[in-house]
């Protein structure tokens, strides 16, 4: 009998490890043939995103000055002039301020109008024309709005009639108010966007708790902020990492409205790249700055992909 139950033991031994194998077998093929068919994707990420990281990372540790340098070596001098350079420091806290205003007055305004929108009937056309600027270019945007700050243009004269008395405020020159502006600005072009995604979570969201806490005879307030709010936080997060992306990467509008860079209070990370760059020919150092954005705005996303992470797990 014990010799008959080592046997049966050893052939269902045999028999498991015969279903693993078989398993791995499986897995082994699945992986080569999804690589076989993301092998495009993968050639053209390869070839269209990563050598060119890798390749501006590269640069960034050499001397190429224009057309000169290119094979210099340089290490982490570009990094260390960088520091030490007071525009750096200024764009740096310019791009934070961007940054902090991308997330809270798209968010905040875009919240408002999709909480105000998600009921009202006849709304479409009020939507279509919040979100019409968001599918205008940004250089044109910007030469619009550069129009409506100038010192003749239409927001002087409709603050004059309102006044009664010549209002010939220089918006986009005064260090008090060029970045105010060019905020109201890029909120004006992305609230509509925001807005969007905004009813797309609030229209996912189970209406089951919001009519029983309506039967329980909670307040719009209280069903806002103990319903609707926590349930939203998913979408809120994403939105968020989008407004991130957005405020590091601003370019257009700071280009087209601002002027006499460096030294501009709305200079920008990515301006000072451009300028540093394109305009005064530092290509290397251009590709340092370019090499400290990406870092940042991996970090940051990376935590915000946590944090989503994290609140989708507590949601379930």
């Amino acid at each position: 009998m014990d010799q008959m139950a080592r046997d049966e033991e050893l052939l269902n031994r045999i028999g498991l490890d015969r279903i693993r194998q078989n398993d791995r077998t499986r897995r082994r093929r699945r992986l080569r043939l999804g690589l076989v068919f993301m092998s495009p994707a993968l050639a053209l990420v390869g070839v269209f995103l990563l050598l060119p990281v890798l390749f501006n990372v590269w640069l960034s540790l050499t001397k190429w000055r224009k057309f000169k340098g290119f094979g210099e070596w340089a290490g982490v001098s570009n990094y260390e002039r960088m520091a030490g350079n007071p525009f750096f420091s200024e764009a740096l806290i310019n791009t934070a301020i961007w940054v902090g205003a991308s997330i809270v007055f798209p968010i905040l305004l875009g919240l408002g109008l999709a909480m105000y929108f998600r009921n009202l009937r006849g709304a479409e056309t009020f939507k279509n024309i919040i979100f019409i600027p968001r599918i205008l270019a940004p250089t044109a945007v910007g030469v619009l709005w550069f129009y409506v700050y100038a010192p003749a243009g239409l927001l002087n004269r409709l603050l004059s009639l309102v006044s009664g008395q010549e209002v010939s405020v220089s918006w986009l020159y005064s260090d008090a108010t060029v970045t105010p502006a060019i905020i109201a600005t890029f909120v004006w072009q992305t609230v509509g966007l925001v807005m969007v995604l905004l009813l797309l979570g609030l229209a996912a969201l189970p209406r089951d708790p919001i009519e029983a806490a309506h039967i329980d005879g909670a307040s719009p307030w209280q069903i806002f902020r103990h319903i609707t709010l926590p349930l939203l936080t998913p979408t809120l997060l994403m939105v968020t990492i989008l407004s991130v992306l957005a405020g590091f990467t601003v370019f257009d509008l700071l280009w087209v409205m601002g002027a006499s860079y460096p030294g501009q209070r709305s200079l920008a990370l990515a301006v000072f790249m451009y300028f540093e760059a394109f305009q005064k020919g530092n290509w290397a150092f251009g590709s340092a700055v370019a090499v400290v954005i990406g870092i940042v705005v991996l970090g940051v996303t990376w935590i915000q992909t946590f944090l989503q992470t994290r609140v989708d797990r507590m949601t379930r």
